[in-house]
């Protein structure tokens, strides 16, 4: 573990919510997940936040309708469980009881 005044690596789960002028549009969310470093957990909250509403803004599509990407929420920030991310590693790790919920939000299930 690196000393107090070294940086450490943190993860930060991000989420992004889209918005649009066009009158049928429906949100679309995104999930990040980015490995911020900082000497201490509100650092890391900061810098993680920084990093996220660099991310927001806009563009025409297609359609010429505008498309605008926006912070919806700074969800988690917490220490890596591994400070060596040069190796295959375990990054992040969440706990939950109801996997039916976790399964209707999972398209990838």
């Amino acid at each position: 573990m690196p000393g107090d005044s070294e940086r450490a690596p943190y993860v930060a789960i991000v989420l992004y919510e889209t918005s649009s002028d066009a009158a049928d549009y429906e949100p679309l969310y995104r999930e990040d997940i980015v490995v911020v470093y900082a000497e201490s957990a509100a650092a890391a909250r900061e810098r993680a936040m920084a990093r996220a509403r660099a991310e927001e803004g806009g563009y025409a599509n297609a359609a010429g309708e505008v498309i605008t990407w926006r912070l919806k929420h700074l969800v988690d920030v917490t220490r890596a469980l591994d400070d060596d991310l040069g190796r295959d590693t375990d990054l992040y790790a969440r706990h939950f009881r109801d996997y039916d919920a976790y399964r209707a939000f999972e398209p990838l299930l």
